[in-house]
């Protein structure tokens, strides 16, 4: 049995006094989604709280209650980015000091906005678990607590109170999809749903390569893997804990798993239908929403975007990588014989087909060239797969060698 009821996520909503810090966010309905899910489906706009993270939820409930017990006058924690901002402005608006360890790769606009909301801030580790290590070794003193992003009822129960939004504003759903992290979103969402009405189906969703809970419900105990690398960093925890597995395995129906490639996919999506810009955790829910292992036909559905803190230089990385897989980015490499006017002529190629190229170079010290032979290599931006075949084949048409290599 979980740790945490409904009565705990209204006490929680109830401590919600302060719109500045947490404040009730959209839900709005999507026809693009809707349409391409056969469903009706509305979107919860979690990545427009403050902080643009649901983090900020259970974290100010936490500090709140710190704050009341008088006691502690500066707290640690250890994030990827969402939870370090949420316990820092929460902390700073209870008058509490706070120290936050991030991985080092963590995102620079993470970091930043970290420090800006008044938190300390230290870089120690590759990932979540080396940082979360080092803030264990932070906590000496009566007067300093630990403050977990998910082992903490305190924190599930903030986090649940997404649930009680949708719930209030949408009583007919059918379907809730959650991104899985460390399970404090999920266990805390489906705690109180299963109270408010036991009928709606909770569906988690996890990143392929930080995939824990499947073989956590598997093996009937909490699973991690060392190395959780995903584009969607908000959810690679690369672990459960005893209190959320409790809550998933109690109230959770369905986990399944999306492919980073779905992710970015997901992600540019959002941002061209619904004007949306959404981190890869937020995005997971919607790629699970369009992923062939999930049904939801007929359905009143609704996938939470947990976070919108997406650093610009990984926001391209993901763009190129779903503009790739839809074929309007191509990376073509054409044999030319290394004289005068080559270049030109494959670039007029390309460009008599309405192709825009991004970028091009030679390659000349390449083993299987002949003598007085060259790549090129171009980056083009196509409107799709028939534009790009069309392009190949006038290449091909001219007498040259080409392939794809992206």
């Amino acid at each position: 049995m979980g740790d945490v009821g409904l009565a705990d996520v209204r006490q929680a909503r109830e401590r919600f006094d302060d719109e500045s810090v947490v404040r009730e966010t959209p839900l709005e309905l999507n026809r693009s989604l809707s349409a391409m899910a056969d469903a009706t489906v509305h979107m919860k706009m979690e990545h427009l709280q403050r902080t643009g993270s649901f983090k900020t939820r259970g974290a100010y409930n936490k500090l709140v209650q710190l704050a009341e017990r008088g006691d502690v006058s500066r707290v640690v924690a250890a994030s990827a980015g969402n939870h370090a901002q949420g316990v820092a402005i929460a902390a700073t608006k209870n008058d509490i000091d706070s120290t936050i360890v991030m991985p080092r790769h963590a995102p620079q606009a993470k970091v930043d906005a970290t420090r800006s909301y008044g938190g300390d801030v230290e870089l120690e580790g590759t990932d979540f678990q080396a940082a979360m290590a080092h803030a264990q070794t932070l906590t000496d003193g009566d007067d300093v607590e630990f403050v977990h992003a998910y082992d903490d009822p305190a924190i599930v129960a903030g986090q649940g109170t997404l649930g009680l939004e949708i719930y209030e504003a949408l009583p007919e759903v059918d379907t809730v999809i959650v991104p899985i992290g460390g399970g404090g979103l999920i266990g805390g969402i489906s705690a109180a749903l299963a109270e408010l009405d036991p009928e709606i189906r909770v569906v988690g969703v996890q990143a392929e390569a930080a995939a824990t809970v499947p073989d956590s419900l598997d093996k009937g105990i909490p699973q991690s893997i060392d190395d959780a690398k995903t584009i969607a960093d908000g959810i690679a925890t690369g672990g459960i804990s005893e209190l959320t597995f409790g809550l998933i395995q109690e109230h959770v129906d369905e986990v399944v798993t999306v492919s980073d490639d779905e992710i970015a996919s997901a992600t540019l999506l959002l941002l061209e239908r619904a004007k949306q810009l959404v981190e890869g955790a937020g995005a997971a829910s919607v790629a699970a929403l369009l992923s062939d292992d999930l049904d939801v036909a007929d359905e009143t559905v609704v996938p939470v975007l947990g976070g919108g803190n997406i650093d610009i230089s990984m926001l391209q990385t993901v763009l190129d990588h779903a503009l790739t897989d839809r074929d309007q980015l191509l990376r073509l490499r054409v044999r030319i014989e290394d004289q005068p006017g080559k270049m030109e002529a494959v670039s007029g190629l390309i460009s008599d087909r309405g192709a825009n190229i991004r970028t091009v170079r030679h390659d000349r010290a390449v083993g299987d060239l002949q003598v007085g032979e060259a790549y090129l290599v171009f980056q083009v931006v196509t409107s799709g797969s028939e534009h790009a075949r069309t392009i190949i084949e006038a290449i091909e048409a001219a007498g040259y060698e080409v392939s794809r290599v992206n």
